[in-house]
Parts: C-alpha cells; sequence; structure tokens
C-alpha cells in the first residue's frame, strides 16, 4: 500500500456578509478546483460559482486546474461592487470641492 503524501493549503473568501479562512490537508497532486471543492467553502458561501469567478494563489490569479504547493492560499475573488478609477475620481471630486 502506497502512502499518500498530503500538503496544507488554506481557502479564503471575503463575502459581502461574511468571510472564511479555511485550513485544508490535501494530497500533494491537488488542482485549485479539487482543494476548493474538497475545502467546503461552497456550503458556507452559496455565492460561489467558481465557473464564473475567479481565483487567485496569494494575490496571483490561477486557473482552476494550476497545481499548488504547500502553504498555498487560494482566495476566491468576487466582482467588484464600483470600479475602482470611477470610485477615485469621485474621491478626488469630493475633496476638491470642500
Amino acid at each position: 500500500m502506497v502512502e499518500q503524501i498530503n500538503m496544507h493549503v488554506q481557502v479564503c473568501y471575503a463575502g459581502l456578509d461574511k468571510t472564511s479562512l479555511l485550513d485544508v490537508q490535501v494530497v500533494l497532486d491537488a488542482t485549485v478546483l479539487q482543494v476548493i471543492q474538497q475545502s467546503g467553502i461552497m456550503e458556507i458561501h452559496p455565492d460561489i460559482d467558481v465557473n464564473i469567478l475567479k481565483v487567485g494563489v496569494f494575490g496571483k490569479l490561477k486557473t482552476l486546474d494550476s497545481s499548488l504547493h504547500a502553504g498555498d492560499r487560494i482566495e476566491i475573488y468576487r466582482p467588484l461592487i464600483a470600479d475602482p478609477m470611477e470610485a477615485r475620481r469621485r474621491r478626488a471630486k469630493k475633496q476638491t470641492q470642500v
């Protein structure tokens, strides 16, 4: 019998009402999608649709079939509520009016 080697990774998601950071033990060759599914985060946050939302590891975009390393943190990104450039323009305009 061959012993499987496991590694520790994290899965995080910041929803509108709740943030989750989950520690997961996975097999060495697990993909981003496999870890997300194994973590149970989609049950905690039913609004997660991995076919639509982008994912990354430590701030760098990844595909669902990307491989991982021990200690990696998978981040699931929800869509932006506002365009950052437009929000910056509004703040700048508001400051000049004061």
